[in-house]
């Protein structure tokens, strides 16, 4: 895994966040309970003068806002405290905000306790209503003494109603209304009318109480609460576990020996000693031993990984047998886990098109239900219902709206599915990125580094002199200065064959064509006949080599010494492990494959053949890549490009999503919606299985959560549902959109 995976991460969450000339700020939100809270605290938010957007994620509690400098962060918190909620600037240091989630957690934790607790209390008193009830829909005339019902109800109402009072009071002190509301003024309804006939009628009120109703509404909307709190934590897991994986110490070498020291008190350059078992405290490079890493939770890598001196290491890997002298190259934030946390987070808090139409909805969803509830009760008191009817019929409509679950619908899935991808090695930049790779058609592959090894040997050195070694030495010497993998082949060749080389006076890439040199004062050209023709330069000769050689699927060079070709040097690069199985998944997921490369059509179709490509384009430029992208994009393709390569970022740019490998160059990954920790093919198809999976999520999760509003609604002002039952109702309706959610905490790359 290589480090230089985090600034292009950085970059992109970075301009996610805010436009030119804004500040952005990420607060953490407390408080809210159902997506008219969240719609109301991001109502309250943009409403601040300079305040250019805000967006509120109800799962994730976290507001980002983009604002100028006339405002202050002080402005924003006060204006969310003054509309009921709190509000808390979040730490830009990965270790504060560790900090920050675990005191959350602790505070959750104990909520938690404490909602247990009164739901054990509550279901204890509600159970002898419950059994009153059961009694009689069994068709017994067994009733509890009126007293009794007021002795077992008022508690409940008190302990389990207590919460959406309170929750009430500073929703409607901030000018909003929210869930809390439609509890609030329906169990109180139920209580507060049975009490009246109670004291009124006293032992005659016998079969005319509902104080079961309100009490089992409590009990079964509190049993809801704490199951949505236990689903909601579960779809979170990712951020978490990743924040887990950084240590808070490390073993730093010193010229005394090893002193442990905060991970916050390391610098660059500085020796840390990683132990068997212990997880790397920074991104750094190996300066002694030889171990196996596990790297699973940054890669999704199940398979520990051998790493040795001159090799990179990420923080947060777990160390394996051996011991390890790391140099620090990163620290803190600019680590690649910190990066990845913070993609991650962007990811998870953004919004799918659809969101802004719940939003909406949410915004007038509770002052909507109290005028149908209002309506119901005048329509059953017109057509001659009595004044009990009307109530309860009232009673059902409030307490059945649920706004919670549109509120969940949308970011219990982004979160669950980014957060399940994240574990498998799969960072998607943001929802749109989701939303684009759902509908790919068509996905156009790189050869090199992607397709391929990256890595090609030199396999055949025709020299027309037939001093082989001498043409190596020569085009070798040229290509020293320059970063392609054919290069790489050349020199890695001649040092094996312990060939002294001579660094270049002058060197110019002809991107697309080859290079041009000058050693020791002679004129060199390495590349293709478009470069030979280019410089003038008979090619006949070569050209012939060049064939037979690229129909073994070989990339071919010619060689040129002051103005005449000398020979032809060949090169093959492997296929990589599972590209075969991961062009056939994408095939079988209706997606058309094809390959851009700038190497000849010899060896681009030969490659082709044996891993089953639908389709290749050879000798394609850089910017011809680009050019052929927009024009599949014009045709009606919806493209997703996949690199790793300096030449590929055109190319990522132009397509309608990018999907950058890991091991590729920073340019590469800036440009991609997605990248994958991993150079593995198949998780090019992975990444649009996830996103599939999380798309399919939202949509289930939107069309349950609005159908069950819109069925369960008209059926509790028509009568065919008693209060109890629509709020057991409601209490499932989250807990069953967090829980479709959770499923995708179950999804595996199948890599």
């Amino acid at each position: 895994m290589s480090t230089h995976l985090a600034e292009p991460i950085r970059q992109t969450s970075s301009a996610s966040r805010t436009s030119a000339g804004l500040q952005p700020v990420q607060l953490d939100i407390t408080g809210m309970t159902c997506a008219a809270c969240a719609a109301r605290v991001e109502k309250v938010l943009k409403r601040v003068p300079g305040v250019d957007s805000a967006s509120v994620n109800l799962a994730m509690e976290r507001a980002d806002v983009a604002f100028n400098d006339n405002v202050k962060v002080d402005d924003l918190v006060a204006a969310v405290e003054k509309s009921g909620y709190h509000a808390f600037p979040r730490a830009d240091d990965i270790e504060a905000r560790r900090a920050e989630r675990e005191e959350r957690e602790r505070d959750a934790a104990r909520e938690e306790r404490h909602t247990f607790v009164v739901l054990i209390v509550s279901a204890l008193l509600s159970a002898p209503l419950v059994g009153q009830m059961i009694a009689m829909a069994a068709g017994a005339s067994f009733h509890l003494p009126p007293v009794a019902e007021l002795i077992l109800a008022a508690p409940v109402q008190v302990i389990a109603g207590t919460r959406f009072y309170r929750g009430a009071f500073k929703a409607l002190r901030g000018g909003s209304a929210n869930m809390d509301v439609l509890v609030a003024l329906g169990t109180s309804a139920a209580f507060f009318y049975s009490l009246y006939h109670l004291v009124t009628l006293g032992n005659a009120a016998t079969g005319h109480l509902y104080f079961e109703a309100s009490a089992v509404i409590l009990t079964l909307i509190v049993f809801g609460k704490l199951l949505e709190a236990r689903a909601k934590r579960s779809t979170t897991a990712a951020v978490r576990s990743l924040m887990a994986l950084r240590p808070e110490s490390a073993n730093r070498l010193t010229e005394t020996g090893t002193e442990v020291v905060p991970v916050s008190q390391l610098r660059l350059g500085d020796l840390v000693l990683v132990k068997p078992g212990e997880r790397a405290p920074v991104d750094g490079t190996i300066r002694e031993g030889t171990s196996e890493l596990d790297e699973s939770l940054i890669t999704g890598e199940s398979l520990p990984v051998t790493r040795t001196t001159g090799d990179e290491i990420t923080a947060g890997t777990i160390n394996g047998s051996g011991a390890l002298t790391v140099e620090a190259t990163a620290l803190g934030e600019d680590t690649t886990l910190a990066r990845i946390i913070r993609l991650v987070e962007n990811a998870q808090t953004g919004k799918a098109p659809v969101q802004r139409l719940v939003d909406k909805v949410s915004a007038i969803f509770v002052p909507t239900v109290v005028g149908i509830a209002a309506l119901t009760f005048a329509v059953w008191l017109g057509v001659g219902g009595d004044f009990e009817h009307a109530l309860i019929a009232a009673v059902s409509v409030l307490v059945i709206a649920c706004p919670c679950a549109l509120g969940l619908a949308t970011p219990t899935a982004l979160v669950a599915g980014t957060g399940a991808a994240a574990r498998s090695g799969i960072l998607v930049k943001d929802i749109q990125a989701l939303e684009i790779a759902v509908h790919v058609d068509t996905v156009v592959f790189d050869k090199t580094g992607t397709l391929t090894e990256g890595r090609p040997e030199v396999t055949d050195i025709k020299a027309f002199d037939h001093n082989a070694d001498r043409l190596l030495r020569i085009a070798a010497s040229a290509q020293s200065a320059s970063e392609h993998p054919l290069a790489h082949a050349m020199v890695r060749a001649a040092q094996d064959k312990g060939l002294e080389l001579t660094r270049p006076t002058k060197f110019e890439a002809r991107i697309g064509r080859g290079l041009v040199a000058e050693i020791a004062g002679q004129p060199v050209a390495i590349g293709n006949a478009k470069l030979m023709d280019e410089l003038g330069i008979d090619h006949f000769t070569a050209d012939n080599m060049r064939r037979d050689l690229e129909n073994q699927a070989k990339t071919s060079v010619m060689v040129a010494v002051a103005g005449r070709t000398v020979g032809v040097i060949a090169m093959a690069d492997q296929p990589r492990e599972g590209v075969a199985d991961a062009l056939s998944r994408l095939k079988a997921m209706g997606i058309r494959t094809l390959m851009l490369t700038g190497d000849s059509p010899a060896v681009a179709h030969a490659i082709a053949e044996g891993i089953g490509l639908d389709d290749v384009e050879a000798g394609v430029a850089p910017d011809g890549k680009a050019a052929r992208i927009e024009a599949l994009r014009a045709g009606g393709a919806t493209v997703a490009m996949v690199g790793d390569g300096l030449n590929d970022a055109p190319a990522l740019a132009a397509a309608d999503i990018g999907i950058a490998m890991g091991s590729g160059a920073d340019v590469a990954l800036e440009t991609a919606g997605i990248t994958l920790m991993r150079s593995d093919p198949r998780m090019v198809a992975a990444a649009l299985e996830v996103s599939r999976a999380t798309v399919r999520k939202i949509r289930q999760n939107l069309f349950w959560a609005f159908i069950y509003n819109v069925v369960g609604i008209p059926l509790a002002a028509i009568g065919f549902l008693s209060p109890a039952i629509a709020g057991a109702a409601m209490a499932m309706s989250s807990v069953s959109v967090v829980t479709n959610a959770g499923l995708l905490r179950r999804w595996k790359a199948k890599v």
